[in-house]
């Protein structure tokens, strides 16, 4: 693996049965960047996410994080990932999930104590931390699963589709956090359908039918398409038949 570089995926290829889901994708993500997954619903991005988080396998090729070979148990606690669908109990408090994945995540006492309250005023919860999660709308339910993928200040964050069903406010002040997290030295991976969060990753990779159409920068994707908007760009790449 590149120095600086935090993850490395190399010809990665992801079969279904017959179904081909993602071909020879190769990408590197720098360290401390954000890098977002652009592309229409059914491209393959959740697929790829899931393969660098190592919750799949990868057909064909490599994934590398931190460059230890995935999928491997022990890359877990480096790694804080949202998935699409919020993987919640219903039937605790916001507190109890809390409590349940710190000590998954192997925090403890007072660390763990501070940690959740410190999330869950991120994500503009405090005063929920004792109510149940079927009670939670689908928005808190987000904004709780981003919590939990923060508990342990992992150095990379995969997020699949973070700020899906959260109000224009609170996405800012998310945006503020990673931001403030990759400048720390976070890694964070995201996959996005939101043109202006798009245009807030250092870097873009631009997918469709599971094959990466086109990586770079915002400014290098908008001036290889001579396109004034992102959307255009992604327009550009293959998006308009979404």
């Amino acid at each position: 693996m590149a120095i600086n570089t935090s993850i490395e995926v190399q010809h990665v290829g992801k079969q279904f049965g017959e179904k081909v889901v993602l071909q020879d994708i190769t990408l590197a993500v720098p360290k401390a960047q954000i890098f977002g997954l652009l592309g229409p619903s059914g491209s393959g991005k959740t697929t790829l996410v899931r393969l660098i988080a190592g919750i799949d396998a990868p057909s064909s090729g490599t994934v590398e994080v931190l460059g230890e070979r995935m999928p491997q148990l022990a890359m877990l606690s480096n790694i804080g990932y949202m998935a699409q669908s919020d993987a919640l109990y219903a039937e605790l408090t916001a507190q109890e999930n809390l409590e349940f994945f710190s000590a998954l995540y192997g925090l403890a006492g007072a660390k763990r104590k501070q940690r959740i309250l410190d999330v869950m005023e991120l994500v503009d919860l405090g005063d929920h931390l004792k109510k149940q999660v079927s009670n939670y709308s689908g928005g808190m339910k987000r904004r709780l699963s981003l919590a939990i993928s923060l508990l342990h200040e992992p150095a990379i964050l995969i997020l699949d589709e973070p700020t899906v069903g959260i109000d224009p406010v609170l996405r800012k002040s998310i945006w503020e956090e990673l931001s403030s997290l990759s400048q720390k030295g976070t890694t964070i991976l995201l996959t996005t359908h939101v043109m202006d969060e798009a245009d807030k990753c250092h870097q873009l990779g631009m997918i469709r039918d599971g094959r990466l159409t086109a990586v770079g920068t915002p400014d290098e994707l908008k001036q290889a398409t001579s396109s004034s908007t992102i959307e255009e760009a992604f327009l550009f790449y293959g998006g308009a038949r979404a």
